[in-house]
């Protein structure tokens, strides 16, 4: 990204959405609210090898899902995806989001106003010094992205997904099969 771009960001954003996340919970898939139900409560778990990992998923996806990387902004093309369907977890197929709750955050991320109930754990991340709130599927644990407190109305929050981690599914196509 672009200093002056980036910098425009800064600017832009409440200096409280900059340095914190919302206070949802301190453990992944533990809790209330949109902590969610532990990874066995109410999906079976998806859980496999670093090399099976690798075999399914990109080099780009496999960072983010598995090594909690985050992409460049701006990189996405579901940046800009304002069709009718269904957000679902690049790792395991489990649906995340709806099209309902996407907006244009300006960050250069997707991102959404709240996640599918259940769908999504979390837990705080201190990569950056300042914690914030960092989110996974439930169901293979793949990182999604962040939530902050900068979003628009009805939640307030904004569930800032990385694209990689996301295939986006038209309303006029079947979701596929959860991943085995």
């Amino acid at each position: 990204m672009k200093r002056r771009k980036f910098l425009r960001i800064l600017g832009a954003a409440p200096p409280l959405a900059l340095f914190g996340a919302i206070p949802v919970g301190s453990g992944f898939g533990a809790g209330q609210g949109h902590e969610g139900p532990s990874r066995s409560q109410e999906f079976e778990p998806l859980e496999k090898t670093e090399e099976e990992w690798r075999e399914i998923l990109s080099p780009e996806a496999f960072a983010v899902l598995r090594n909690e990387d985050t992409e460049r902004a701006f990189t996405s093309p579901l940046n800009d995806e304002k069709r009718r369907g269904t957000f679902i977890c690049a790792g395991c197929f489990l649906p995340l989001f709806s099209w309902k709750t996407k907006f244009d955050s300006g960050t250069g991320w997707p991102s959404f106003t709240e996640p599918l109930g259940g769908r999504v754990g979390t837990k705080r991340d201190f990569k950056l010094i300042w914690p914030r709130t960092e989110y996974h599927c439930v169901r293979c644990g793949g990182h999604q992205g962040h939530v902050f407190n900068d979003g628009p109305d009805p939640t307030g929050q904004r569930w800032c997904n990385n694209g990689v981690a996301l295939v986006f599914v038209n309303d006029a196509e079947t979701l596929p099969e959860l991943r085995r």
